[in-house]
């Protein structure tokens, strides 16, 4: 069994996921990066973890590919040692946004089988594995990336959101099933934060928040995600699971 945590970090070659990464490879951790191929993205990604001075392994597979799943984490673990930690953030957006009457089922689907589908059958796979063996005396958790779109409607993203609101769901459904193992489970639910998902609409987002959408005046970073959820996925809030943790810089605070 590994000395130290290991953690898989899906979606992980760019954006909050990399910023995730960094951040639990700063808390010593070692990674497994994420990326649906292997490509020159993942490998600059892996390069930026191996830096930080932490084992790190490639884990180019599709979360979407249920099949796939116990050999990908069979690959991981092969390479890194027993996995403590499972940090769902691979994601997807709308095909198009627009109009609900509009939607797709092609874009409807699309956002399911990523952001609810993968994330129950990935979060399934990794908990057999460590309810079937006898665990080091680390802490072990599952941290789910899923939107403050989980609870407040965009109009233009209705499919984005019913698959994040699902995704909410199961991340509480786990932590009552996981419980009484003692694996940790969270839901961090990001706001305004700018990635390449988020930068056809951020500039005018960011215009909103100096405004007072947020009650920081300013969009966040993928860096703030990392420092959170390293916090969450190092047990530095001890007896605790199942928060839903908004990320939004108390955008959704009810307010006159």
């Amino acid at each position: 069994m590994s000395a130290r945590p290991v953690a898989l970090v899906t979606g992980s070659s760019r954006g909050i996921g990399l910023a995730v990464a960094e951040a639990l490879a700063g808390q010593g951790f070692a990674i497994a990066v994420n990326g649906p191929a292997e490509d020159a993205e993942l490998s600059a990604a892996v390069s930026r973890i191996a830096a930080l001075g932490v084992p790190v392994v490639a884990a180019p597979f599709d979360v979407t590919g249920i099949a796939g799943h116990e050999a990908a984490l069979d690959a991981i673990e092969e390479k890194l040692g027993t996995l403590t930690t499972l940090v769902n953030n691979a994601g997807v957006g709308v095909l198009q946004r627009g109009d609900m009457m509009d939607v797709s089922e092609e874009s409807w689907d699309r956002c399911f089988s990523v952001n609810a589908k993968a994330l129950f059958f990935l979060s399934q796979a990794f908990a057999r594995r460590l309810l079937a063996r006898k665990r080091p005396p680390l802490f072990h958790s599952i941290v789910n990336i899923t939107s403050s779109n989980a609870v407040a409607v965009a109009e233009q993203r209705s499919e984005y959101c019913a698959s994040k609101a699902a995704a909410a769901m199961v991340s509480k459904a786990l932590a009552v099933r996981l419980g009484r193992e003692e694996i940790a489970v969270y839901d961090v639910q990001p706001g305004l934060i700018a990635t390449e998902m988020t930068a056809p609409v951020i500039d005018a987002y960011r215009e909103r928040a100096e405004q007072g959408l947020t009650l920081f005046p300013r969009v966040g970073q993928p860096d703030d995600i990392g420092t959170l959820v390293a916090s969450l996925a190092s047990g530095r809030l001890p007896y605790t699971t199942g928060l839903t943790i908004p990320a939004d810089a108390g955008m959704l605070v009810p307010r006159f």
